[in-house]
């Protein structure tokens, strides 16, 4: 199978991540998503999420932007799904939304990183 991006840049290990986000106090979440926004930009073919324009936007607006945002990759996440005839998690959007709103956005950037691994046949924990 051919895929638009590799296994080694797309597929992340969810625990080792959420850990080395702790840790390095929010650090390597920047990378998390930084890499998810590649994966997810491959898949659709073209860019459609820039990070850096995130980046700013979520610390200029305090983070409410970053849980619009959440809303949107999400959606995104989903036209990969659809696209690509993949089991579609419809309420990814809403829930992503619910957990940044709830300070526990880390948990829509899992639960996105677990669907993104299913693509490659992969469930990292």
């Amino acid at each position: 199978t051919t895929y638009p991006i590799s296994q080694e840049e797309a597929v992340r290990g969810i625990a080792v991540s959420i850990i080395l986000t702790f840790v390095t106090c929010g650090i390597y979440g920047l990378v998390w998503q930084y890499k998810q926004f590649q994966t997810i930009n491959a898949w659709l073919g073209r860019e459609e999420h820039n990070f850096w324009l995130y980046l700013l936007f979520s610390l200029i607006t305090c983070g409410i932007y970053a849980i619009y945002y959440e809303y949107k990759f999400a959606v995104t996440v989903n036209e990969v799904q659809r696209r690509n005839n993949l089991e579609v998690t419809e309420n990814l959007p809403l829930m992503c939304v619910l957990f940044g709103l709830f300070g526990i956005g880390i948990v829509g950037w899992a639960m996105e990183q677990d669907i993104i691994n299913k693509w490659y046949g992969t469930s990292m924990d």
